[in-house]
Order: structure tokens, then C-alpha cells, then sequence
């Protein structure tokens, strides 16, 4: 057990630092059994986190995703949050002015999280597979789907 839990934050160390001394775009932190986004990686990332687009979280066990987190990387324009287990998103959001593109498929959404309703850049949502049921918030869905492709049966 302490060997995979080893392996797991030596890979999410390594990946971090390519993208902290590539100064790349995009940091990609899928797969990484994570159960939260570690708080040490903000200060690390300090000087390179206005220069993310592009941030990958799939397929971890994030419950959440903190206000400190949107505020961190406001410049996302992709951010992918597929296969975890997030019911809700944090205000801080409505902060994401370039967010082109999310995925929330197979998280534990039960309504539309209507914050993504006032950002003007979004042009995809992907909220299939999650448990969205019962009476929706349908000004919410409508207005997120004036301008954006919705992907999952509540979008269509």
C-alpha cells in the first residue's frame, strides 16, 4: 500500500515539475488516485499558474473543488473534472471568464450546477453520466445552452 501511495505522488511530483520547467499550458494530473488537489502544488505553481489553459483531474477521487483552486488558474480555458465524484462547483467559477470548455461526466451531480450560466466563453459542457434527475433549473439549462454544446440527456 505505502509503495503505490509512493508511486502515485512521485508521478504526481514529476508531471508537475515538466510543467513548472516547461512552463507549459496545460498540467495533466488524470489517473493520480487524487482526493483532493494538494495544496502544496499552489505554491509550487505560484509562477506558472496564470499561463494553465488547459488542467486534466480525470479519473481521481476529487469530492470537491476548491474556491482557491478556480482562483488559482482563472486563465483555464479546458477543464476536464471526468470520472470523479463532484456534486457541486464552488461560486468562485462564475470567475472563469475564458472557460471554453468543461467536462463533468461521471462526477455525482444531481442538479445543473448553474454557475457555468454566466460565463459567456463556455461553449461545451459535458455532463453525461451523472445522476441529474427530477425537475430542473430549465432558465439555467436555457441560458448555458444559448451559446454552448451540452453534452448529456439534460442539455439536449
Amino acid at each position: 500500500m505505502e509503495k503505490k501511495m509512493g508511486e502515485a505522488v512521485a508521478r504526481v511530483a514529476k508531471k508537475v515539475n515538466e510543467t513548472v520547467e516547461n512552463q507549459a499550458d496545460s498540467l495533466d494530473l488524470a489517473d493520480c488516485k487524487l482526493m483532493t488537489f494538494p495544496i502544496a502544488l499552489y505554491k509550487v505553481m505560484r509562477h506558472v499558474a496564470e499561463g494553465i489553459h488547459l488542467i486534466t483531474l480525470a479519473n481521481n477521487e476529487l469530492k470537491s473543488v476548491t474556491g482557491k483552486f478556480i482562483i488559482t488558474f482563472s486563465q483555464l480555458r479546458e477543464l476536464n473534472l471526468e470520472g470523479n465524484y463532484i456534486h457541486h462547483l464552488p461560486e468562485e467559477v462564475r470567475t472563469l471568464l475564458h472557460l471554453r470548455i468543461i467536462n463533468l461526466s461521471r462526477n455525482k451531480f444531481h442538479i445543473f450546477p448553474d454557475q457555468l450560466t454566466s460565463l459567456q466563453a463556455l461553449e461545451m459542457i459535458n455532463l453525461e453520466e451523472n445522476e441529474i434527475t427530477g425537475e430542473l433549473n430549465r432558465s439555467a439549462v436555457m441560458t448555458a445552452a444559448e451559446n454552448t454544446k451540452c453534452i448529456g440527456k439534460i442539455c439536449q
